[in-house]
């Protein structure tokens, strides 16, 4: 039977009787294999390996849902007799000024700002801002964890294809496109920005969402796209991944490098991660409130892996660190940063990916390059530990990581600015 979802349309059926196919994760758990894991996890720790059922469910159901009330704006007013043009500039002065400012605005940006602006009853704003304060406290750290782990789940075609087909992570739009990502990452980050109205971060957030709409709608209408096997691209549940792994997997990874980020610090990046996921349109009614709840989530997503990317997912991972190779323009002092910044970025492959994974692909010899930031450890915990207890320091720690993120991206971009914009053709 022959399974078609409307782009931004609740499906219809159970995830019990239609799930994507490449999410294997009910026939991997009741392997022999991953059994024995569970049962010695389940005797050593006195909790599961993995999450209840109803929320396995949740996550296979959410496989096949987008963003409905960002998808109906795009739709009606960008797709519609408003026209991208004049939308995009609508959007422009409702995030500066607010909906009310644009008197014609169709319902459909009205709903979409409605639920935007609307802070939902569960956010607690200290928590928000706590987790904020971490993204800036690990500065660049942030960017070089982020892009590194995110190499592992290039393995999954669900993943790869969106990317690939859109173009912007692949070849020489790699750097680019992540560069955009960190602006972004920077921008909700800021002091305050993400409850701010008017704020960058929260301009970005929608910009990033309505990014999302558009490439989803093109890819979930390509021939490659297959939604009996991956189900909606950039569907709910690789959102809310995208979420977990901008918490708890840095928080766990950058530990063993000197950033000690403690379980309530933890906590609040997991709150500060559900909250963004609300300015993106991610469902985060089912989204975990604790540490083990995330990582049972996480483990599940391990165990299901397809690994069946191919050659998309080859050029993905592969063009992420090339990405930061010396380019032909650049001389003197500035071609030896941007060397050291491509050594490094080659070494965080080798610490965030798993080694079998890693050895498929062409990546950049980590040695010796990988000794940099585990020789530099012992001092990043003496200055974590120091802005713990010495007053006056954290906020002094802060500034100089704020000012060295923004220089950082200043310095990769050379004049340009972030677009956010994905409404051009796929490349195939």
């Amino acid at each position: 039977m022959e399974i078609s979802v409307p782009v931004g349309a609740e499906t219809p059926w159970t995830a019990a009787a239609h799930h994507p196919t490449s999410f294997r994760y009910r026939e991997r758990r009741e392997s022999r294999h991953i059994r024995r894991i569970r049962e010695s996890f389940m005797t050593l720790f006195r909790t599961d390996l993995f999450p209840a059922d109803d929320i396995a469910e949740a996550f296979r159901a959410d496989l096949y849902r987008g963003d409905p009330t960002a998808e109906r704006f795009v739709a009606e007013v960008f797709d519609g007799e408003t026209g991208a043009k004049r939308g995009r500039k609508q959007l422009e002065t409702a995030l500066r000024d607010g909906v009310d400012a644009v008197p014609d605005a169709h319902e459909a940006m009205r709903e979409l700002f409605r639920e935007f602006e609307t802070v939902p009853d569960w956010v607690r704003p200290e928590l928000v801002e706590q987790g904020a304060a971490i993204w800036r406290r690990w500065g660049t750290m942030l960017f070089a964890m982020a892009g590194a782990e995110t190499l592992e789940m290039y393995t999954e075609a669900a993943v790869a294809t969106p990317l690939s087909l859109a173009g912007g992570y692949a070849g020489d739009n790699a750097l680019r496109r992540f560069l955009e990502t960190t602006r972004f990452w920077i921008d909700v980050s800021e002091p305050g920005a993400i409850l701010t109205p008017g704020s960058a971060g929260r301009a970005t957030a929608l910009e990033v969402r309505i990014m999302h709409v558009s490439v989803r709608k093109r890819v979930a209408r390509h021939r490659e796209w297959d939604p009996q096997r991956w189900g909606l691209p950039i569907s709910q549940s690789y959102m809310l991944l995208t979420l977990l792994a901008g918490s708890i997997t840095p928080a766990l990874g950058l530990w063993p490098l000197g950033h000690f980020t403690s379980p309530g610090e933890m906590r609040a990046l997991l709150h500060f991660q559900r909250y963004m996921g609300h300015l993106l349109g991610v469902r985060v009614d089912w989204y975990p409130e604790t540490i083990g709840d995330a990582l049972r989530i996480l483990a599940m997503v391990m165990i299901s892996r397809a690994d069946d990317a191919g050659e998309q997912g080859r050029e993905l991972i592969e063009s992420y660190p090339a990405a930061f190779a010396p380019r032909p323009d650049q001389r003197g002092l500035r071609r030896l940063r941007q060397a050291y910044n491509y050594r490094l970025h080659s070494a965080y492959t080798a610490l965030y990916m798993s080694p079998i994974t890693r050895r498929r692909y062409d990546l950049p010899s980590a040695f010796p390059w990988i000794l940099w930031p585990l020789a530099r450890t012992p001092f990043v915990a003496v200055a974590e530990i120091a802005r713990r207890t010495v007053p006056g320091l954290d906020r002094l720690h802060e500034r100089v990581t704020r000012a060295h993120r923004e220089n950082w991206y200043r310095s990769q971009m050379r004049g340009r600015r972030a677009q956010f914009d994905a409404t051009g053709a796929l490349r195939r």
